[in-house]
């Protein structure tokens, strides 16, 4: 048997059979293999294990339903032996005899020394050596292949297709550029956003520190402080809850308090206000 030209008739027609896929292939591929060890006989005797590990298939469940489809459709006969010391049989059949040949009529002749600029179809002849080394060229076993010795052919096609594939890149390099200025502008003016929400004003202050029964006076410290280095909690982090601050504030303004009044008491050096100098030391 010619197994080129059986694998030959297989693909032609697993390119027409839209219900199989990858794995179909794959399994059938690995039964061809134990036939052809088998040299081409059958049935085969196949090992699920030895199958699933040639055709790179996992699934056991996923074997049995490729298995099953295969027989279905025609690619093979299966005989499930249902005992495990015993292999199942499978059947192949040969799909080379369903290859039909061109009549000679069909046939594309080309002169020999004009170059081919498109894409046909020419009939392989099958050569048949002799112990000689001769060949005899028969016109009946002809099948239909891709010929494609177009390699040193430039493809303009391609040519542009890459050209406008290179001005798309450029063309998203310019987009991605300006998107992120525009997210850049965004994030600047929602932080100037919130930092001008964080921002008290100075009748605001009033009311808080006159709610929270604290002298007008401190409320006037507290915004000139703040006012003055950038509403900054620490000189570094910006403020977030003024209110926060104002309480922090206030829980600390007696101490401060406490401590010019005691400035104040040095400077008088412990003596009465009404000390009489008249009298006599």
């Amino acid at each position: 048997m010619n197994y080129i030209k059986h694998l030959t008739g297989f693909f032609e027609k697993v390119a027409i059979d839209k219900t199989l896929n990858p794995t179909h292939v794959s399994l059938y591929v690995a039964l061809f293999q134990f036939w052809n060890c088998n040299r081409f006989k059958n049935p085969i005797s196949i090992s699920r294990d030895e199958v699933m590990r040639i055709s790179k298939i996992s699934s056991k469940a996923t074997y049995h339903k490729c298995l099953k489809n295969l027989h279905s459709l025609g690619y093979i006969n299966y005989e499930p032996s249902y005992n495990p010391f015993k292999g199942s049989h499978v059947y192949l059949f040969n799909f080379s005899d369903d290859l039909k040949p061109i009549p000679k009529s069909e046939k594309i002749t080309l002169p020999k020394n004009e170059p081919v600029f498109e894409l046909v179809n020419e009939q392989v002849v099958n050569k048949l050596y002799t112990g000689s080394g001769t060949s005899n060229e028969t016109g009946t076993e002809q099948a239909l292949v891709s010929y494609i010795n177009n390699t040193n052919i430039p493809n303009i096609s391609n040519d542009l297709k890459i050209v406008n594939l290179d001005e798309q890149a450029k063309k998203n390099e310019i987009d991605d550029e300006f998107l992120k200025i525009v997210d850049e502008e965004k994030k600047e003016k929602s932080s100037a956003k919130k930092e001008k929400e964080n921002v008290p004003t100075i009748e605001n202050i009033k009311t808080y520190f006159l709610e929270q029964h604290f002298p007008e006076l401190e409320a006037i410290k507290f915004f000139n402080y703040f006012s003055s280095n950038g509403w900054l909690v620490g000189g570094k982090t910006p403020m977030v809850n003024w209110q926060a601050a104002a309480q922090n504030w206030i829980l600390n303004a007696p101490k401060f308090i406490s401590n010019e009044q005691q400035s104040n008491r040095a400077k008088n050096l412990n003596t009465g206000t009404d000390k009489d100098y008249s009298e006599p030391l």
